[in-house]
């Protein structure tokens, strides 16, 4: 994949870019800061300029899909903001808020509520997304409601047809399965009706399609977590882990990924330590495993933990990608502050975290 310029010449004077968020094929995401008529505002740019050839015809239809729903639903308040269209460029607001899967609003009626609500007026606006089962896709913005983000399958209708109706079934559908993960209490029997009926469409999509596109996005493009980690942190993550934590002075580890402008995407690991272990030996560790060591490594005294004793991963995958500023809504008490400040200040990943 090519790297793209820091600034494209088009928005030089109004584009200025903090810390990437993703690269894969299809497109590179910052964030960054956006110059607009009523001033400076919090933004993200997504960019197709250094995609593959290959790849090109497919991220130039998904870019197209993006900026056409954006232009309908931006201004219904249930998603960013569509700030510039260009050819190859496209800058949204900001969101101020985390991914559902970072999120995890673990009994949150109302955000629920909002994100039902949020559905309706898509829809109402002639719009079905078409990719909402991903929970990344789903935010939770720092005010509590449902906001949603990455239009790239989205489709615009011009009539309620029956293409529209199944479309916005899957929608609902896929809300539904997201909310019976996290407060299943408040499930009504109608909504458990519509989660144990896949519309015709989906259950063809399921025992064919699906399996192609499987091949195609698992094999060619090497997609293979719903995070965007990639096959490393799939295959090599668990036995690097397993090794990690057999070394002498490791108390325990975790293992994230990181958009990378080098490699597309890196590993990041976390390693909570009773004595000192030097970096040199954890690559040595991992270099007997046939595979190459996460990109950044950083030692911790403690890493955080939630009430059943789980390590927080969210937390520490947006240290990672330098999203330090979405933090704090995450966390519970001054202890668990103190602790994640510490990990935060001595953070190992500054590639990607531009610097004017």
């Amino acid at each position: 994949m090519s790297e793209p310029s820091d600034i494209p010449a088009e928005l030089a004077g109004h584009w200025r870019p903090t810390v990437v968020l993703k690269r894969d094929v299809f497109s590179t995401v910052e964030r960054g800061r956006f110059t607009t008529p009523n001033g400076e505002r919090d933004a993200v740019l997504r960019r197709i300029d250094g995609v593959p050839w290959w790849s090109y015809p497919l991220a130039r239809h998904l870019f197209l899909r993006e900026r056409r729903s954006l232009s309908i639903v931006a201004p219904l308040g249930i998603a960013p903001l569509l700030l510039y269209a260009g050819r190859q460029y496209l800058v949204r607001g900001f969101i101020d808020g985390v991914a559902l899967h970072v999120a995890r609003p673990i009994g949150d009626r109302e955000y629920f509520r909002t994100a039902r609500d949020v559905l309706r007026r898509l829809h109402r606006s002639g719009v079905t997304h078409n990719d909402l089962a991903k929970e990344q896709n789903w935010l939770r913005g720092a005010d509590g409601k449902a906001y949603l983000t990455d239009f790239q399958l989205a489709f615009v209708f011009g009539t309620r047809s029956k293409f529209f109706r199944l479309a916005a079934y899957e929608d609902i559908r896929h809300y539904l399965k997201h909310k019976r993960s996290y407060v299943p209490e408040a499930l009504t029997s109608i909504e458990k009706r519509i989660l144990a009926k896949k519309s015709l469409p989906t259950r063809i999509w399921m025992q064919t399609g699906k399996r192609v596109y499987r091949g195609i996005t698992r094999g060619i493009f090497n997609f293979t977590d719903r995070e965007g980690g990639g096959p490393r942190l799939v295959n090599d993550a668990p036995p690097m882990l397993a090794a990690l934590k057999q070394m002498p002075g490791v108390k325990d580890a975790t293992i994230v990924a990181f958009p990378d402008r080098r490699v597309g995407t890196g590993l990041y690991a976390f390693v909570e330590t009773s004595q000192p272990v030097s970096e040199q030996d954890v690559t040595k560790t991992i270099a007997a495993l046939n595979t190459a060591a996460p990109e950044r490594i950083q030692f911790v005294e403690a890493l955080p933990r939630n009430a059943a004793g789980g390590i927080r991963n969210e937390v520490l995958q947006l240290i990672a990608m330098n999203q330090v500023d979405l933090i704090d809504q995450l966390l519970t008490g001054d202890t668990e502050r103190a602790l994640v400040s510490r990990i935060v200040a001595g953070r190992q990943n500054l590639r990607d975290k531009f610097s004017f």
